[in-house]
């Protein structure tokens, strides 16, 4: 699918810009608005249009007179035609018929009289173009054929075998075939009509014309009727064709070369068989040396061509590159000519799904134009780019190219226009995620160790989403990948600062080790747990609590068990030691009574409005295991308004996890943050914090047990 529409769009883009230096040539392009900037209305404009109607339809004879007038009449309505808002106007008054009927020469004087006619060729050649000129208009081209055009057209191109070749002649040839190439423009119907009115033999036959013009007229033609019709193909090949195109592709005339790739383009196109036959005929090398050619079109379609080639088998897309494509289509990568840029990626992209040009491409230096053409605002360049990078980021001697020129971050940045290139990115980032191991893990190491700063940021931002959690440490603690991502979060730059921070993110959360809060504290010892019932319960109690003026019955065997705070209380020297009532001056009922029910029972609901007074609570008497929890549900609230305060929280009662979740909140929320004027002075702040939580933490991963052993 992705081929069809490679060859199609660039193609009818072709024959339209081919269409207009035909219809152009010879002529005054700035005559095309003759008859509007004359002022005249419409009604002045339809007279002029009838009357010269009313001249061809008396004046078909071969007297000078009547020559001269018809002559003259065909000049009229093709200068009118030029401008295509007269164009409709000028078919409505029924001059089809009469120029369809000029396309012959009129009958002679007299019977057997063999003398030329006056203006001989010249009525027809100008009938010709102007029913070319009309059928510019696709609504147009069947009623010029059905008037009877193509026949008389057809007869027009042999013109040369019935006398010596004159200018006149050539030029009444040329008209012609560009008009049977305007009238089958995107007609399929009329493609299949030209065959059947035996159009295309003498079409190949003019392409050894000894006229460049009608050479390239002819070329035209036979392009246009081959564009996705089989039978037109297999006829043109039949006809014998291809061993003068070959000739054509090496002639020094752009206009030539040009024309004669554009037919073997639709020639091939979808066919396979012809696409073998061309290729036996000696195309590839003319096509090759195209791309170096004067001509941007010619360039555009010899690299469409070659792409259309390195389909066709693996053989093909290596003998290509060893025939010297690559450089010029590397150097078409950054043409200011944007259909170049398209062409050159399509053919670069085809080439690189053999394993043997992948390297060579690189080498060759066509990652960097490839990735910056993923900027492009035209999807199909964008998309072929992505395509050829997808098949070079299957060499693993390409990684590391990728990854230094910054090719990740193109990947992850870009603004990619239709979903088949999203999904050809996505694969390729990861193809070149599964090549992080081995030789190509320690290129991209040397590189952090050695590589100037600007490298060794690309490769640690790059490594941090595309590693193994299994190498996370040997890459971002061992050799210092860490330090180059902190570095990130205190630059002047917003991207840096955003870059960093998401690595950073995708860092922490790829391990499964790393997580912002464990709120799986450890389970009270089994001994001492004494469950839901006892819990402010009289029974066997021996200390009193007085907590807000009211008495909270508790047993010292738990409490004793539950924290080394309350060990030092009730153990050592205090005064609580002997003490039936203890009071509780700081810490309200509700935050007391809930502490209490965690000691009884190792489990207890923390509601987030009471989380930060229960965090205190737990801190003061050295219970880890519910600050985990208070610390827990206070991390679900984090916001980007209240996330400083947090911090501060975290650091006031040494909450680890309440400290890392506010670490990654920060890494994840960069874009919001970044907005706030104390973000910098946040950044400073937590800077050292975050160092710590990531060595501890990826060290940590690493002394994990294997899920295997």
């Amino acid at each position: 699918m992705e081929s069809q529409n490679r060859r199609e769009k660039p193609t009818s883009s072709a024959r339209r810009n081919s269409k207009k230096r035909k219809l152009s040539e010879d002529f005054d392009a700035d005559c095309t608005a003759a008859a509007a900037s004359t002022g005249k209305a419409r009604e002045d404009i339809v007279r002029d249009v009838l009357d010269q109607v009313e001249i061809l339809d008396s004046a078909f004879s071969s007297t000078e007179v009547d020559r001269a007038a018809a002559k003259s009449a065909v000049h009229v309505l093709s200068e009118l035609a030029k401008n295509e808002e007269f164009v409709s106007l000028i078919v409505e008054c029924g001059a089809v018929p009469a120029l369809v009927r000029h396309l012959q020469a009129p009958p002679p004087l007299r019977e057997g009289d063999s003398t030329s006619n006056p203006y001989e060729h010249e009525v027809e050649k100008g009938s010709a173009f102007t029913l070319g000129l009309l059928a510019v208009k696709p609504e147009h081209q069947e009623l010029i054929v059905d008037a009877g055009a193509l026949s008389h057209l057809v007869n027009l191109l042999k013109r040369h075998n019935d006398c010596q070749n004159s200018r006149a002649v050539n030029g009444v040839i040329r008209r012609a075939a560009d008009a049977i190439t305007n009238l089958a423009h995107e007609n399929s119907n009329i493609k299949i009509r030209v065959r059947h009115e035996v159009g295309i033999p003498p079409l190949v036959d003019l392409l050894e014309f000894n006229d460049m013009k009608v050479q390239r007229a002819a070329a035209g033609a036979l392009r246009t009727l081959a564009f996705k019709n089989d039978e037109n193909k297999n006829q043109i090949v039949e006809c014998n064709a291809l061993p003068t195109l070959m000739l054509m592709l090496q002639s020094e005339d752009a206009a030539i070369h040009y024309e004669a790739v554009g037919v073997i383009g639709n020639l091939v196109h979808s066919s396979p068989k012809i696409k073998k036959e061309v290729l036996l005929a000696g195309a590839l090398q003319p096509v090759i040396g195209l791309l170096s050619s004067c001509c941007s079109e010619s360039q555009r379609e010899a690299a469409l061509l070659l792409g259309q080639f390195a389909a066709t088998d693996s053989d093909c897309k290596v003998h290509i590159v060893q025939r010297g494509a690559v450089p010029p289509l590397i150097e078409m990568l950054q043409s200011s000519d944007p259909h170049l840029r398209e062409m050159s990626a399509f053919a670069l992209g085809r080439l690189a799904q053999d394993t043997h040009n992948q390297a060579g491409i690189a080498h060759s230096g066509g990652i960097v134009p490839l990735l910056k053409l993923l900027d492009s605002k035209n999807g199909s360049a964008q998309h072929n780019a992505a395509f050829a990078l997808y098949g070079l980021a299957d060499n693993e001697d390409n990684v590391a190219d990728f990854l230094k020129f910054g090719g990740f971050q193109k990947f992850h940045d870009g603004d990619f226009f239709v979903q088949p290139t999203k999904d050809c990115i996505a694969k390729t980032i990861k193809r070149l995620e599964e090549k992080i191991h081995g030789r190509v893990l320690s290129h991209l190491l040397y590189l952090l160790r050695v590589a100037e700063r600007v490298v060794q940021r690309r490769v640690a931002l790059a490594l941090a989403h595309l590693c193994s959690p299994d190498d996370q440490k040997t890459i971002f603690i061992d050799n210092k990948g860490l330090e180059l991502l902190l570095e990130l979060l205190e630059s002047t730059n917003l991207k840096q600062k955003r870059d960093g921070s998401e690595a950073l993110y995708k860092l922490a959360t790829k391990g499964s080790s790393l997580s912002p809060v464990d709120a799986a504290p450890p389970s009270p010892t089994p001994q001492v747990y004494l469950g839901e019932q006892y819990v402010n319960n009289p029974t066997l109690a021996d200390v009193t609590f007085l907590v807000e003026g009211k008495r909270f019955y508790a047993h010292r065997i738990c409490l004793l068990a539950s924290s080394d705070a309350f060990r030092a209380m009730f153990d050592g020297g205090y005064r609580e030691k002997d003490a039936k009532d203890v009071e509780i001056p700081n810490i309200r009922w509700d935050v007391f009574k809930l502490m209490m029910r965690y000691i009884y029972t190792g489990s207890v609901d923390v509601d987030v409005d009471i989380a930060q007074e229960l965090l205190r609570a737990a801190d003061q008497y050295l219970l880890e295991g519910l600050k985990r929890l208070c610390e827990c549900a206070i991390s679900k609230d984090i916001s980007t308004e209240n996330v400083s305060l947090m911090y501060e929280l975290s650091e006031a009662f040494n909450a680890t996890s309440l400290r890392n979740a506010c670490i990654l909140f920060v890494l994840e929320k960069f874009d919001k943050l970044s907005a706030m004027p104390w973000y910098s002075h946040l950044i400073r702040r937590i800077l050292p914090e975050m160092r710590n939580y990531f060595a501890i933490e990826l060290g940590r991963h690493m002394q994990q047990p294997s899920m295997h052993q």
